[in-house]
């Protein structure tokens, strides 16, 4: 296949680099990197801060000035509601007034690259990467959207099928290169960003009636949270690694006995699962959104969403699991190489119509 001009465009709220904030930060810089290891010409529009070497186009979220009859509207919104507002603004009239690009890839959560899409000749395509939200659902309220829609998993498409009738899936993926096999036998882990929804304090819980050990790694996303909530439950046998770049994550992981993975909400795809099977680390979890379609019965035990006694209650159960069958699990269904083949194939269908 010939390499196709891309635009991707990536969440503002956090730059695209490592440590990364999250699973969208982190599946956007996999997705960049692959692509432009493929041969693409990709220019990734992001936020400030970003990895240069993925062909930043960076997009100005910087404090706008307005004057002070209009902040003294009712209305007046958020400064950083009103900066990622204008960059995105300013990129959509951007697109619409260019051919440089074979195909648009709106990786973000924003409503604007959704709402604008009808003023851009370019074919575009934008990935489903939460469940509804209001904004987004406000956008596709405006008329016919003309993108091509693409959720991370078919329970996201399912969520979304009221306002996206025909979503196609593509799940994300993991570098298998890099994510590699490791021993095993070490604590359990759990890893993500620190709030209440990622509910690491359920998998604290849940190590601590088990009489295991835990480490948990990644940034805080909630500082109260933290504070109120999981510090206190932080000792000798629950620990708190902080936030990891990738190899250390990586080592982390491998030694790692089992992965916890705990949602309270219906996490559209669970990287972490993904990444924790790479290692040939077994899954544990709950049986909620995204979840059940990344793994299966030979590299992870699944329990009813926020029981937490039925989770501690499997801790061994999961950590009996053959950890070469976690790692063909995500050679064979996680793999990054899958996710660029199928936009791969989805970009070059759209550029040649």
């Amino acid at each position: 296949m010939t390499g196709l001009r891309v635009a991707l465009i990536a969440s503002a709220r956090h730059p695209i680099r490592e440590p990364f904030a999250g699973g969208l930060e982190a599946q956007t810089w996999t997705l960049a990197d692959g692509l432009r290891r493929r041969g693409h010409e990709v220019t990734l529009f992001a936020g400030p801060g970003s990895d240069a070497a993925l062909g930043v186009a960076e997009l100005p979220v910087r404090r706008i000035e307005i004057s002070e009859q209009a902040r003294g509207d009712v209305s007046m919104p958020t400064e950083s509601f009103l900066a990622e507002h204008h960059a995105y603004l300013g990129l959509m009239l951007d697109l619409a007034a260019t051919t440089d690009f074979d195909v648009v890839h709106n990786n973000s959560l924003h409503h604007l690259p959704v709402a604008m899409a009808r003023m851009i000749t370019i074919p575009m395509i934008s990935t489903l990467h939460t469940p509804p939200t209001p904004w987004l659902e406000s956008a596709l309220a405006t008329g016919p959207c003309p993108a091509t829609f693409i959720a991370v998993s078919a329970a996201t498409a399912a969520a979304w099928r009221h306002v996206v009738p025909s979503a196609g899936v593509i799940h994300n993926g993991v570098d298998v290169t890099r994510w590699r096999p490791g021993p095993g036998g070490g604590p359990l882990v759990w890893n993500g960003r620190i709030v209440a929804e990622k509910g690491p304090d359920l998998a604290i819980r849940a190590a601590r009636d088990a009489g295991a050990e835990l480490v948990l790694a990644g940034p805080v996303g909630d500082r109260d949270f933290f504070e109120r909530t999981v510090r206190p439950l932080l000792d000798d046998r629950i620990r708190w690694a902080g936030h990891l770049r990738v190899p250390e994550l990586v080592e982390l992981v491998r030694h790692a006995s089992a992965a916890l993975v705990t949602p309270r909400w219906d996490e559209p795809y669970g990287l972490v699962a993904a990444e924790a099977l790479a290692c040939g680390t077994p899954v544990l979890g709950f049986a909620r959104g995204g979840l059940p379609e990344v793994v299966d019965g030979t590299c992870a035990v699944l329990v009813p969403p926020d029981d937490v006694a039925a989770l501690a209650a499997a801790i061994p159960q999961a950590q009996r699991i053959d950890r070469r069958a976690a790692r063909r699990r995500a050679e064979r269904a996680c793999s990054v190489s899958a996710m660029l083949d199928a936009y791969e194939r989805l970009y070059h269908r759209l550029a040649a119509a």
